[in-house]
């Protein structure tokens, strides 16, 4: 069995969206997986299944979360070892003058075509930066996330691809979970 980590968009905020992470798991239980956990309320679930495409499995998931709750909720699939790879590979991290509760991975379905990196890489975001590798946009907003340009919208207009964002802890605490559940 492999261990993969699906990441939610848009659920249990400002009231709207709403699944409990019980009804969630029963709905990830349906479809067949099994040691189920989440991780605080915005939508990030562990499962356990045979190897298998993780957009196949984002697909899946996501069609379930509609026609159970009736709303769309864009749904990325990793597995570990892609999440680990994505913490380690944090290009802000070597840069000790960077606080690193400023720092966001926005987790991308698909790596975007280059020319969508190059349209949005000369524009101006002042103090805030980010670097994209492969299936990840890194994040450095010194200013608040919250009041960033650098929101799932812009990427997913600019990349055309679907995204979803995390805090460098909620990141670092993904890794740790999936770590114990492996063991």
């Amino acid at each position: 069995m492999n261990t993969y980590i699906a990441i939610l968009r848009g659920i249990n905020v400002g009231g709207k969206r709403m699944i409990k992470m019980n009804a969630l798991k029963q709905l990830f239980a349906s479809l067949g997986f099994s040691n189920i956990e989440t991780y605080i309320q915005s939508g990030n679930v562990f499962f356990q299944c045979k190897k298998t495409n993780e957009e196949k499995l984002a697909a899946t998931i996501a069609k379930e979360i509609e026609n159970i709750f009736s709303f769309d909720v864009p749904t990325i699939v990793k597995n570990i070892e892609d999440l680990k790879q994505i913490i380690t590979n944090n290009p802000f991290t070597k840069d000790k003058k960077k606080l690193l509760e400023y720092f966001h991975v926005t987790f991308l379905a698909t790596a975007p075509a280059k020319e969508n990196i190059d349209s949005i890489t000369k524009l101006d975001f002042g103090d805030d930066a980010f670097v994209i590798l492969d299936k990840a946009a890194y994040l450095y907003c010194p200013n608040s996330y919250s009041n960033s340009k650098l929101t799932n919208g812009f990427f997913e207009n600019k990349l055309k691809v679907v995204a979803t964002t995390r805090n460098w802890k909620t990141c670092n605490e993904l890794v740790n979970i999936a770590e114990r559940i492996m063991k």
